[in-house]
């Protein structure tokens, strides 16, 4: 019975999977708003109806999107804001770092783009609480920076706060540069570090 039991929960898992999967790709070319859930099941070769087992609505196979496309971002931010290295090296690490997770995640980068700022509330709030997740990590791990002495904790936040934007920023438009020329990413990439330097610039005099 329980490897029975084993077998329909792997089978449960690998369609709900295929269920992600299918949405994401449909996800290319159009936002979430627009997707229909018909469209997700007869991409993946189920009933309607077989959605539901799943998912109580496209809201929330969105909200799991975005815990997916996002919850690999984790250690790549460990990685970005870790002090091995002096600045400069830390700021090319972490502009290639980026580079490598859009190459690597180009459909998730598309999928959190579009719908920060996109119609179905669920997923916008799912992002938000997401990002601010990775604000809390990056504020604890500047925190242990000697330079971060004497900052308050809602001055870190801000400071992480702005790594994270950039971060975004910077994964947007390498995902833009994809289809362009190797300049246009070299382009792509001296601007986020010369970004990236100008807040670790102000940081080193915020408490002047």
């Amino acid at each position: 019975m329980s490897h029975t039991l084993g077998i329909r929960q792997a089978q449960k898992q690998k369609t709900r999977q295929a269920l992600l999967d299918a949405a994401l790709g449909l996800l290319e070319e159009q936002s979430l708003s627009s997707l229909g859930l018909r469209e997700v099941t007869r991409a993946v070769g189920v009933a309607p109806t077989a959605f539901y087992r799943h998912f109580r609505s496209i809201a929330d196979l969105g909200a799991e999107l975005v815990e997916e496309a996002l919850g690999s971002l984790h250690p790549m931010i460990e990685s970005t804001v870790s002090e091995a290295g002096d600045s400069d090296e830390r700021i090319a690490r972490a502009v290639e770092l980026i580079a490598h997770h859009v190459d690597a995640y180009p459909a998730h980068v598309r999928f959190i783009a579009r719908e920060r700022h996109g119609g179905v509330q669920p997923v916008r709030e799912a992002i938000r609480q997401q990002l601010a997740r990775f604000a809390e990590e990056v504020k604890v791990a500047l925190a242990e920076h000697p330079e971060s002495g004497g900052w308050s904790d809602e001055d870190l936040l801000m400071l992480a706060g702005l790594y994270v934007d950039q971060m975004l920023v910077t994964a947007s438009q390498f995902l833009e540069a994809q289809e362009g020329s190797p300049e246009e990413r070299d382009r792509v990439a001296r601007t986020a570090a010369q970004r990236l330097r100008l807040i670790s610039i102000g940081r080193h005099h915020w408490r002047d």
